[in-house]
């Protein structure tokens, strides 16, 4: 097993690796199932296999099972995503790799997750803060493959715009009930800004460039 850099993982690094994972999911489930204010850390911990302690070696609260897999869990597999998408347009890469991302959500715990951050104030200024960071992970992805640094400012606003894209897309799938995949919702975000730039501007050197 190999971490993000390419560097092998030790064995004590992975066991920590697996039972932060576990931790984390133990949490998401619980939320969707009990409510994210009636799962207390006790019953996480216990869910998990683990002591109260052991928890709090690894979050130091239960808002940080949310964050994480908000912030670090949704940038690390929008990066290796981008790069692992076949040559295309920058636009196109974050298209396909995005579509890549939303085949995989687990429809009802998606639901749950984002019912119980949108139920409370503080997790929804949070979760509003971490688009942020997902832009500059995704420009930061987008810069690794296209490392030309004339190409940076543009590259920054094709991130920009796909997140607006993938934003009001799974906001109108969630809206639609989740009965159906996310993809044809993404796809129709990405057309409409193919339609609106190219249909206004004729090209779009930025968002299209290769």
């Amino acid at each position: 097993m190999e971490s993000e850099s390419g560097q092998p993982v030790s064995l004590r690094a992975r066991k920590r690796q697996e039972t932060l994972r576990r931790i984390a999911e133990t949490g998401l489930r619980l939320f969707g199932e009990r409510g994210y204010e009636a799962t207390t850390l006790d019953a996480i911990a216990e869910a998990a296999g683990i002591s109260r302690r052991t928890f709090f070696s690894y979050f130091r609260s239960k808002e940080e099972i949310l964050l994480d897999w908000q912030m670090r869990g949704f940038g690390a597999q929008l990066r290796e995503a981008v790069l692992a998408q076949p040559d295309a347009a920058p636009v196109d890469v974050v298209r396909g790799a995005m579509l890549h991302l939303v085949a995989g959500i687990r429809t009802q715990e998606f639901i749950s997750i984002d019912r119980v951050l949108r139920a409370n104030e503080t997790l929804q200024a949070r979760k509003q803060a971490t688009y942020g960071l997902h832009e500059r992970a995704l420009h930061e992805a987008l810069v690794e493959r296209w490392p030309d640094p004339a190409r940076s400012q543009a590259l920054r606003l094709v991130a920009m715009v796909s997140l607006g894209a993938m934003r009001l897309a799974i906001e109108a799938w969630i809206q639609a009930g989740g009965d159906r995949s996310a993809a044809p919702f993404l796809e129709e975000a990405f057309a409409q800004i193919r339609a609106e730039v190219c249909g206004h501007s004729g090209t779009s050197r930025e968002l299209s460039a290769s």
